[in-house]
């Protein structure tokens, strides 16, 4: 059997691992092994707040709506109920767009709704 030599792939495996820790601060930078458990959390932080991202995105639109809904005399928990009761079927993304940059059409939904 053939002799495999594996500081090449040993070395390339070290240098894109420490390629994704560029911009770290201290020796989490440039020690492989910091470095590794760096890039292990990063990892993990960034899986969870892709998450929790869409959260908050979702409790913005609701400020939104509840802000806008009440200038117009409507509360957004009744605003939703009879939406849904009318079988109006916009998203609240769609409707938090539609109150910030459309005030006069966010009007009309309300007065269909009312």
């Amino acid at each position: 059997m053939t002799r495999v030599k594996r500081g090449v792939a040993a070395s390339k495996r070290r240098k894109n691992l420490l390629k994704d820790a560029k911009g770290y601060r201290w020796n989490r930078k440039n020690l492989y092994r910091e470095a590794k458990q760096a890039v292990i959390k990063a990892g993990s932080y960034a899986y969870r707040d892709r998450r929790t991202k869409k959260r908050s995105a979702r409790a913005l639109w609701i400020t939104r709506l509840n802000i806008a809904s009440r200038i117009f005399g409507v509360k957004y928990s009744d605003l939703v109920a009879k939406m849904k009761a009318k079988n109006i079927e916009l998203d609240r993304k769609v409707l938090s767009q539609i109150a910030v940059e459309n005030p006069p059409v966010f009007e009309k939904i309300i007065a269909a709704v009312k």
